[in-house]
């Protein structure tokens, strides 16, 4: 088979069939190619099906529609005006207009808590990754919400299966096919890089655990995971069965229920089952993979502390403020006293005293959103971290820096801060927004080294000499910052703190 199809190198050959992209200022791009069989009618709540071939040359110019969701933003997913469907399965792939050979792939993962996003959201434009560091990039839709990430597998008959682990399993098909493909793209399948950001970098993480994406991943990017709030099969279970209680069916009645359900229905009992959830306890998701046993045999962190993750580079780091967000506009992983005071009598009550003495405001200002940050993001990535870098190269990181109106709003280098330092866009309406007060020439080099810094990883295999490894002896951690720097251990004594209870979430 021939890598391109077409003399002037738009029309590329798939196992599927051939499909047709376009030139833009420079760059090339295919979007919207489907990776699986649509999940519609008796398809939906089973697990990828091979994509059936077509004949002729597909379109592959625009992107397609994203995945059922609430409308949030163009941004983040789907505004307005964004399509949306079932049949939403798609990859995209951008790469130079003039590249020779085979090229480093770097494949991102999009966030949004499982319920939201899309390859095609505009705050993930890879432009900027192509243009200068010549990768093949790559983005993937996955099934969001009840259709993905709720287990109800629970209810599958033989005459009628329900499959579970769902969006996960569509990742790895979306991994199969970059692995099956990309050649053809200018990619080199041996070569690649996953990545991802909150939701994201929890599927990367969890990725590197499920023994069927084996061999499809050489390096990975977990940017602000939330790797401890993963539940096992009896808390699905659990969760499972009150999604058929809100949505008023027998179990016997699930399978059928659920195939002709509403989309808008389905996302209304996830919303207040959600929000349930989200009110009684703090740093525990509905939307998320589930241990179950066979697609995900045990919890991810577990996994990363016994050295059972696939040994490939990692790079892993959080912010410094990832609460902020949470506490002041995002309630999901928002956090009370009374949720406090619930997890150490559900973990280990002893620990209390010792953590809480690290936030000497609490509960005032932002020292409940510093403690989010700490439970959900911080202490788990640590644990993943120490334990990875056991059996394989590790750099963990800490993003600090933000704007003079970043903190005068309360915000500082919160969730989400530092997708625009990644992806190279120092002049995005985000950080003209927030620019507003000074810190513009700071912001541009920041993003310029970060920014440099993923794609030489994904290129070269590691983050820039000045960036030491990540080990249990040294700790050494890179502090992202107006000055980058490098600190041994940093914040010992809550981290220390923190490890136990983490260990048993």
């Amino acid at each position: 088979m021939s890598d391109l199809a077409g003399d002037d190198g738009l029309v590329v050959a798939t196992r599927a069939g051939l499909v047709r992209g376009r030139r833009d200022h420079g760059l090339v791009a295919w979007r919207g190619i489907p990776y699986m069989a649509p999940p519609v009618g008796p398809l939906r709540y089973r697990a990828p099906q091979p994509l059936a071939p077509w004949t002729g040359i597909r379109n592959a110019a625009e992107f397609g529609p994203v995945a059922p969701q609430p409308r949030t933003s163009a941004a983040a997913g789907a505004g307005r005006r964004t399509p949306m469907s079932e049949d939403a399965m798609t990859v995209s792939v951008l790469r130079r207009a003039r590249s020779a050979g085979r090229r480093p792939v770097m494949v991102y993962l999009h966030g949004g808590g499982f319920g939201i996003g899309a390859g095609s959201a505009t705050a993930y434009d890879g432009a900027g990754l192509v243009a200068r560091g010549d990768v093949v990039f790559v983005t993937v839709n996955y099934r969001l919400g009840a259709l993905g990430w709720v287990d109800l597998s629970r209810f599958s008959r033989p005459d009628a299966p329900i499959d579970g682990n769902l969006g996960l399993r569509d990742l790895v098909a979306a991994l199969q096919w970059v692995r099956e493909n990309i050649a053809a793209f200018g990619g080199d399948p041996d070569d690649v890089t996953i990545f991802g950001e909150s939701a994201g970098a929890t599927a990367v993480l969890t990725l590197l655990c499920v023994p069927a994406a084996r061999g499809l991943v050489h390096r990975a990017i977990a940017q602000s995971p939330v790797i401890g709030a993963i539940p096992d099969a009896a808390q699905a279970a659990e969760w499972a069965e009150e999604f058929r209680l809100l949505l008023d069916a027998t179990a016997a009645e699930m399978p059928e229920r659920l195939r002709s359900a509403d989309v808008g229905e389905l996302m209304d009992v996830t919303k207040r089952l959600g929000d349930r959830i989200s009110a009684e306890h703090s740093g525990v998701l509905l939307l998320a993979p589930v241990i179950d046993g066979d697609v995900l045999p045990q919890r991810p962190l577990d996994a990363f502390v016994e050295g059972r993750a696939a040994p490939v580079p990692l790079v892993i780091g959080t912010n410094a403020d990832e609460g902020t967000l949470f506490q002041l506009l995002v309630r999901d992983l928002a956090a009370t006293p009374g949720h406090v005071d619930r997890l150490f009598e559900q973990t280990l009550p002893s620990a209390r005293q010792a953590i809480l003495g690290g936030y000497p405001a609490y509960p005032k200002g932002r020292s409940i959103a510093g403690l989010v940050t700490d439970l959900v993001f911080w202490a788990p990535a640590v644990v993943a971290a120490a334990g990875h870098s056991a059996v394989a190269p590790t750099w963990m990181y800490r993003f600090d820096f933000s704007t003079p109106l970043l903190e005068r709003v309360g915000l500082g280098a919160t969730h989400a801060a530092e997708i625009d330092f990644v992806f190279g866009r120092p002049d995005s309406a985000f950080q003209r927004l927030f620019g507003l007060l000074g810190g513009r020439h700071e912001t541009r080099a920041v993003v310029r080294r970060m920014h440099a810094r993923w794609l030489r990883f994904a290129s070269a295999g590691d983050p820039g000499e000045d960036w030491p490894r990540y080990d249990t002896e040294s700790r050494r951690t890179l502090i992202i910052d107006a000055e980058d720097r490098v600190e041994s251990d940093p914040r010992s004594d809550a981290r220390l703190a923190w490890e136990p209870v983490t260990a048993l979430r």
